[in-house]
């Protein structure tokens, strides 16, 4: 290779380490550094897991050839794969070690070697992985937080080629750019479920896999969305970002609602009702001195969740949410509604209605699909019942993933 094509790699990985850190969602992070590792050499697939304890959680997986083959293929990014850290595995063995690792045929491992590669994956997708690049994501701490893996790189023809040294040296040093904002991204997504768990003491229904689940739906909604409205690769990205945290406090305007209300195991009164209701208020509340794109989306989506596409939800158009007797307006309807809020509209109904609460039992899989295919076009925006189905074996991942 070139010094002068060394140099240009170099400070592309620069410039891409810096974009990292204005990326706030730990998924969006995971998927953007994935994709630019990827690129820098061309390769088809790859994972990224990240350690939790004596362990590596499964947490992103690309796969340009089995993403164009079929998107529902996405929902192996939401698998729910763990690996011990020690020297059995290949991801294990990385991670103990804190040393990159080229493999050229991972069917050809020899047996004299104290990991091995396990098929299962391949076998299941119709996926053929050889080539594995595994390098380590450590900190300037030198904290292991995760390992990366690059799967078959290809040649310009498309054919699947080796690694080289330089493809280990740039994509190490890239990972220990990336290492340092993911482990921000990690902080922030704590942050975020530190303030949920603050709803969750108030209300059971506030639970960690339930704002993860409507989280994800959101976003995978959303993308598919967003494809088949033809919206541009860079703006999917920014949205989906943004998306993520703020669907996660779809509710947190719970908060300032009276735990009689929310613990309250029978049905709520009129009265009750109406106090329940302005949680879209408080929340919208919380977000009042904006500072950034995020702060608008989490504060669109806490007043419009439970607006409906005929009308008929709440709050509706108020003019001054600060006033201190507030006054529902008229529903917002259609394209009032912010995206957003139309799609987190869904995903919420969606996990309550697939979900056991203290008062009731979880809908039959069936019945959910039979009730949101019947509010088409009165609760739910078509275009986003649409996408919902389009994706339903990934919502199903999703919803397995995150199970309580």
């Amino acid at each position: 290779m070139g010094s002068n094509l060394r140099k240009d790699k170099i400070y592309n990985i620069l410039k891409i380490s810096k974009e990292l850190n204005f990326l706030k969602d730990i998924d969006s992070l995971l998927d953007h550094v994935l994709m630019e590792a990827r690129d820098s050499i061309n390769a088809d697939a790859g994972t990224i897991y990240l350690t939790e304890g004596n362990q590596l959680t499964f947490n992103y997986f690309q796969n340009d050839t089995l993403f164009k083959k079929d998107m529902t293929s996405k929902r192996y990014i939401y698998s729910k794969q763990k690996l011990e850290i020690n020297h059995n595995s290949i991801a294990g063995y990385v991670a103990e070690t804190k040393k990159p690792l080229i493999i050229n045929d991972v069917y050809k491992v020899k047996a004299t070697l104290p990991y091995s590669f396990n098929p299962e994956f391949d076998k299941k997708s119709s996926y053929k992985t050889k080539t594995v690049l595994t390098v380590p994501l450590i900190t300037a701490r030198n904290k292991l937080i995760g390992i990366m893996q690059i799967i078959n790189p290809k040649n310009k023809k498309g054919l699947i080629t080796s690694f080289t040294k330089n493809d280990t040296l740039f994509v190490t040093y890239f990972a220990s750019h990336a290492a340092v904002a993911i482990e921000k991204a990690i902080m922030t997504r704590e942050i975020i479920l530190r303030m949920i768990k603050m709803s969750e003491m108030r209300d059971p229904k506030e639970t960690g896999p339930h704002v993860n689940r409507v989280g994800a739906y959101s976003i995978e909604i959303y993308h598919k969305w967003a494809l088949d409205h033809r919206i541009s690769s860079k703006d999917i990205k920014t949205n989906k970002d943004l998306l993520r945290i703020a669907a996660m406090l779809h509710d947190v305007g719970k908060i300032g609602v009276s735990d009689i209300i929310l613990k309250k195991e029978d049905n709520l009164s009129d009265k009750e009702f109406s106090q329940m209701k302005m949680h879209t208020i408080f929340g919208a509340r919380l977000f009042k001195d904006s500072t950034s794109d995020w702060d608008d989306m989490a504060k669109e989506i806490t007043i419009n969740h439970h607006e409906r596409w005929d009308g008929k939800g709440y709050p509706g158009h108020i003019n001054n949410i600060f006033k201190e007797n507030i006054v529902f307006g008229p529903g917002k309807k259609r394209e009032e509604i912010p995206l957003s809020g139309r799609i987190v509209a869904l995903a919420d109904v969606y996990d309550a209605l697939t979900s056991s609460r203290i008062y009731k039992q979880p809908w039959s899989e069936q019945s959910v699909m039979d009730y949101i295919e019947k509010e088409r076009g009165a609760h739910f925006d078509p275009s986003v019942v649409d996408a919902f189905f389009s994706i339903y074996d990934i919502i199903k991942a999703i919803q397995e993933k995150y199970s309580y």
